[in-house]
C-alpha cells in the first residue's frame, strides 16, 4: 500500500485533502508550491494555518473529533514551501497535485517536479478542468498519471472520480485506487472525457434549476425546496440508471419525447434508451436493464432500497406520521 504521499499545492482542495488522510492516520506532506519572500511566507503560514484550524474546528463541532484528536490530526500534516531541503521528494510514491486551474501554473509545476521525484512516483491531478491527457502531456512517462476528482469538502464527501488515459497502468490505478478504499473514499473510475461524472450531470441539473428561476416557473427556495425534499433524496438511495431501470427505460422515453417537444432538444433521449427498449430491457419489469435482475431476489432488493430510503425521511423528520389527521 502507498505510505509516502505529498500534496502539492496548499489551497482550499490540498488542504481538504491532507486532512482526509490525516484523518485516516496517514503522515501527509503539503507543500506551497508558490514562490515568496520571507514576509509572504510569513504571511502565508498564518493564513494556511487559521484556515486548516477553522476546518478541524468544523469537524469538531459535528463530532468527528474529540478530546486531544484535533491536535493529533494536525500534527500529521507537516507544511512545508516549496525550496525546503527536507522534503523527501526522492522516496515520494504519489503526488496529488493541486494547483490553481490555470494551464501555464500546472505546466510550471510539473517541470519544477520532474526532476525531484522518481519515474515510478505515481501522479494524480485534481484537476476539474483539464482531461487526463492534457495533463499527462507535462510529465514523461504518461503511465503514472491519472486524475483524481475530489468533491468539496473532500474530507467529508466519499467520492473520488479516477480518470485515465490510454495510457496509464492498470496497476497505477489499483494502487490508487486501494490506497483510496483505504481511508474510506469511494473512487469510480471513467475515461478522459471532460467534466467526469458528477460534475457533468450536475451541471445540467443545476444550469435548469438556472433556467426555470428565470422562466419564472417558481420561486428559487422552492425550487430548491423540490430538489432537497424529492430528487435530492431518492437519488441518497438509488443511482441514477437504477432509478431508470426502477421507473422503466420506455417511460423516461416518452417523458423526454414530452419534453422535447414542449421545452426543447435538450430533452431528447438518448440512442441506449431507444436500444434497450427495442431489446425489451426496460428494468426491473423485464429483469434487464442497465443492469440484470435475472437471479435477483426482487423483493428483498426493493425492501433495502426502501430501507434506506426510510433511514433518510427520518433523519430528515419527514417520514409520512400514521394517522396524522385522525
Amino acid at each position: 500500500m502507498i505510505k509516502n504521499i505529498i500534496i502539492v499545492g496548499a489551497g482550499r482542495m490540498g488542504n481538504a485533502i491532507a486532512i482526509a488522510f490525516a484523518y485516516a492516520g496517514i503522515e501527509i506532506a503539503l507543500v506551497d508550491v508558490k514562490d515568496r519572500n520571507p514576509a509572504e511566507k510569513n504571511e502565508f503560514l498564518q493564513k494556511w494555518n487559521d484556515s486548516l484550524e477553522q476546518e478541524l474546528h468544523l469537524l469538531e463541532h459535528i463530532g468527528m473529533l474529540v478530546n486531544d484528536q484535533c491536535k493529533v490530526l494536525k500534527e500529521r500534516i507537516h507544511f512545508y514551501f516549496k525550496d525546503n531541503q527536507t522534503i523527501d521528494w526522492k522516496n515520494c510514491e504519489l503526488i496529488i497535485e493541486g494547483v490553481p486551474e490555470i494551464m501555464t501554473h500546472k505546466q510550471h509545476c510539473f517541470r519544477w517536479l520532474e526532476p525531484l521525484i522518481s519515474k515510478n512516483c505515481i501522479v494524480a491531478s485534481t484537476t476539474s478542468t483539464f482531461l487526463v491527457t492534457d495533463i499527462a502531456k507535462l510529465i514523461s512517462h504518461p503511465e503514472r498519471i491519472v486524475n483524481a476528482h475530489w468533491l468539496n469538502p473532500g474530507y467529508l464527501m466519499p467520492l473520488v472520480e479516477l480518470s485515465r488515459s490510454e495510457h496509464t497502468a492498470d496497476i497505477v490505478v489499483e494502487k490508487l485506487k486501494t490506497l483510496l478504499e483505504a481511508i474510506g473514499k469511494v473512487p469510480v473510475i471513467c475515461n478522459a472525457v471532460a467534466g467526469y461524472i458528477v460534475p457533468r450531470i450536475q451541471a445540467l441539473a443545476m444550469n435548469e434549476a438556472a433556467r426555470m428561476v428565470e422562466e419564472n416557473v417558481a420561486s428559487a427556495e422552492d425550487i430548491d425546496k423540490a430538489i432537497r425534499t424529492g430528487f435530492g433524496l431518492r437519488f441518497s438511495v438509488l443511482g441514477m440508471l437504477e432509478f431508470i431501470d426502477w421507473g422503466g427505460g420506455d417511460i423516461l422515453y416518452h417523458a423526454s419525447e414530452y419534453l422535447r417537444e414542449e421545452l426543447g432538444e435538450r430533452y431528447k433521449a438518448p440512442d441506449i434508451i431507444k436500444k434497450n427498449m427495442r431489446e425489451n430491457r426496460n428494468g426491473i419489469r423485464e429483469l434487464s436493464g442497465f443492469y440484470k435482475y435475472e437471479s435477483m431476489d426482487i423483493y428483498q432488493y426493493k425492501l433495502n432500497v426502501i430501507s434506506k430510503f426510510a433511514e433518510n425521511l427520518r433523519f430528515n423528520q419527514l417520514i409520512p406520521q400514521y394517522e396524522i389527521m385522525k
